[in-house]
């Protein structure tokens, strides 16, 4: 009996860091389709900003679409922020993870 409740921990154990590594690998395919479109965003403000020859965003006539993608782009690098912070912390976990099973 002990036996058979050893080795469910062990397999439960396993999932929960086969678990956490499939959603790293998520996690790390987010910042960087984020990043991505963080660039295309930048250029698009580049591009919005000769167009309207005023790149203060303060100004009166700056163009109303770059004020929505500067916007847009700083959420987005907000969410890269929190992704990586979630990242951080799931491979502390995974490096905990042998510690504890040393320990117990």
């Amino acid at each position: 009996m002990k036996a058979n409740q050893s080795e469910r921990l062990r397999r439960s154990k396993e999932f929960e860091v086969a678990q956490n590594h499939l959603r790293a690998n998520q996690i790390e395919t987010m910042i960087a389709a984020f990043d991505r479109m963080c660039i295309d965003l930048g250029q698009q403000i580049e591009a919005e900003e000769k167009r309207a020859r005023i790149t203060d965003p303060t100004h009166f006539a700056y163009p109303t679409y770059a004020k929505a993608v500067r916007e847009r782009r700083a959420k987005l690098q907000w969410s890269i922020d929190a992704l990586k912070i979630e990242l951080d912390r799931l491979r502390f976990e995974a490096n905990e993870a042998p510690n504890r099973q040393i320990a117990a």
